[in-house]
């Protein structure tokens, strides 16, 4: 599977092949994942988070189970405060994925559990940063400076 140039800034992974997977290292679960089109998003995107918002890794939290009425669901990605206060919900999609109002809805059903002023939703290609208002949901114009 090739690599798909995605919107984001060149970084650089640890990427090997066993058998015919090709696998990534997340430096936040600190192992190897296999390489799918959607966590070649994940990966880039927090990446991005360290880099250019000076998130540290230890306020990311990647890919974790949270049950939302009875079902167990998975995230893609949380940041939290120093303090451990849930900042912001990311939703990853692969790149051929369309953000739309599924993936807005998607995330908004994962943010009741955290209460995050803000939600990224990204496939890598498109960003859509939205920060919660008065109850409602608004476009943001920049991510927010974590």
């Amino acid at each position: 599977m090739p690599i798909q140039k995605l919107n984001f800034p060149e970084y650089s992974f640890d990427i090997r092949i066993e058998g015919q997977k090709k696998l990534i290292f997340d430096k936040v679960r600190k192992k190897f994942i296999p390489l799918t089109p959607e966590e070649w998003v994940r990966q880039n995107a927090v990446e991005f988070l360290k880099d250019k918002l000076q998130v540290k890794p230890s306020n990311i939290a990647v890919e974790r189970e949270l049950k939302f009425n009875t079902r167990k669901k998975r995230f893609d990605i949380l940041v939290f405060s120093s303090g451990v206060q849930p900042l912001c919900i990311v939703e990853c999609k692969a790149p051929d994925v369309v953000i739309d109002s599924n993936t807005l809805l998607q995330a908004a059903v994962y943010n009741k559990s955290f209460h995050c002023p803000w939600l990224w939703l990204t496939n890598g290609i498109n960003h859509y940063w939205l920060k919660f208002e008065n109850g409602n949901i608004m476009p943001a114009s920049e991510p927010l400076h974590f």
